[in-house]
């Protein structure tokens, strides 16, 4: 039976503006749950990305309910948990851990998370061929999302030229063979000349994140007849985005994905069922506040 108080956290790198306290707790409310919402930056803390492990069995002993956990740490995280949902397994990426009777159970919402607001947000777009910007942790659970919802091929660019090949090799296991590719940035304006009018560009980098502020790439590598989508939702309206609106393309920023992710997790956190539209609305509620003067 689902209990009625919930101690859950974030850890990651600059995280102090995360809008996912603030969310989780609304819909804690809104349920009558007692919801304790702890942010663990490791930039505050003075720690490298790899403590996590440290960090997750601190969390543990301290008697978290679970952790969300974001850049850059999805990846290193695995080593340290006792068990993988088949997702996060295949992915080879966790945002979400779960204790469970003293057991460290990693989950990613992020798939799902992706492919609800994808398919709400731009839901007639062309999906031939898709360029996407990075391969790390998000990158991994957008690449799976985007060939779940039908696209023809994804194409991952990567500053480490390793990672993407390793994501494209582990996606065409998963999906088949030729459904994704791996190419060097330098390839970029090729790829996306390619996909005008047949696909659109996805970035999973934090680039455009306030810790990571400018633009994933070029503005002139951006053309009119592409769809452009962000994972990024601190700013909501990342430079990428604005020189793309002005450009005349339709465009997803990222907080939908912020919230079906939030939804899932809350799901697995406390077993109760989440209001999606009402998360919606709180979240549309709070990212107007942070733009609001102060």
């Amino acid at each position: 039976m689902p209990k009625d108080s919930y101690l859950v956290g974030l850890i990651g790198s600059g995280i102090g503006p995360s809008l996912s306290p603030a969310l989780h707790q609304r819909e804690a409310d809104r349920q009558g749950l007692r919801y304790l919402y702890r942010l663990i930056d490791i930039d505050r803390l003075g720690v490298p990305p790899e403590a996590v492990g440290d960090l997750v069995r601190a969390a543990r002993d301290l008697g978290f309910d679970g952790l969300n956990v974001t850049h850059p740490c999805k990846q290193l995280v695995i080593p340290h948990l006792d068990a993988l949902s088949p997702q996060a397994e295949a992915l080879g990426a966790v945002n979400t851990v779960v204790f469970d009777g003293g057991r460290a159970v990693g989950h990613n919402t992020d798939v799902t998370g992706f492919a609800a607001s994808f398919a709400r947000g731009l839901p007639d777009v062309p999906l031939e061929r898709v360029v996407q910007l990075g391969a790390g942790g998000a990158g991994a659970a957008v690449a799976h999302a985007m060939l779940t919802l039908g696209a023809e091929r994804v194409t991952v660019v990567d500053a480490l030229p390793e990672r993407a090949a390793a994501l494209a090799a582990s996606l065409n296991r998963s999906f088949g063979e030729d459904r994704a590719a791996a190419a060097a940035p330098d390839r970029l304006p090729q790829l996306l000349a390619e996909a005008q009018g047949v696909g659109g560009l996805v970035n999973a980098t934090p680039a455009g994140m306030a810790a990571h502020p400018g633009p994933p790439l070029p503005a002139e590598l951006l053309h009119p007849r592409l769809w452009v989508a962000d994972v990024v939702y601190r700013p909501l309206e990342t430079e990428l985005l604005r020189t793309a609106r002005a450009l005349g393309c339709v465009t997803l920023d990222g907080g939908g994905m912020a919230v079906f992710q939030a939804v899932d997790a809350f799901r697995l956190f406390t077993g109760r069922e989440p209001d999606s539209a009402r998360m919606l609305a709180a979240f549309a509620e709070l990212a107007e506040a942070v733009k609001a003067p102060r």
